[in-house]
């Protein structure tokens, strides 16, 4: 599946035709909201104790170099992560903001091909050349901040 999306892509993306967007393309509901965490345990047992959350267990995700722990509310999730090792992308951001800090926003949307292929029609950058295979095991794209008022934008497909 993602093989086939990262074609449909690269095809839409070297001048193949547009005439299939819809005019009045949009996100889907926000899916949930990152965190990066200084400590992923005591941050679960906040979500969960405190707070009421439905937690998730630890989620190890090597190709993203980070943990997670995914804590569900009534209308959203929250997503707790934690650098998985030195290397990780995230490292920096949490050595930055020691006590944790909001790290992105994550929308659904019915078709990433089609939405990845519209936000650069539009002037929005991605981070990444193809989408990769995110926490929920679907494909994301992320979408350059500088782009979108300064806040990292996940788009996952549906």
């Amino acid at each position: 599946m993602l093989q086939e999306l990262s074609s449909n892509i690269t095809k839409q993306n070297f001048g193949y035709s547009f005439s299939s967007f819809k005019d009045n393309f949009k996100f889907g509901k926000l899916n949930h909201i990152a965190i990066v965490v200084p400590d992923l345990q005591k941050s679960a047992k906040l979500h969960k104790e405190v707070f009421g959350a439905e937690c998730s267990g630890e989620i190890e995700i090597p190709e993203h170099g980070v943990k997670t722990v995914f804590a569900k509310y009534e209308n959203t999730k929250v997503e707790l992560l934690h650098p998985l090792g030195e290397k990780s992308p995230i490292d920096k951001f949490l050595k930055q903001n020691p006590l944790g800090k909001v790290h992105h926003l994550c929308y659904e949307v019915e078709d990433l091909a089609e939405a990845i292929v519209h936000v650069k029609r539009m002037g929005v950058r991605t981070l990444g050349k193809k989408p990769k295979i995110g926490a929920h095991g679907k494909p994301v794209m992320f979408l350059h901040p500088k782009d979108c008022d300064g806040v990292l934008i996940e788009m996952e497909q549906k």
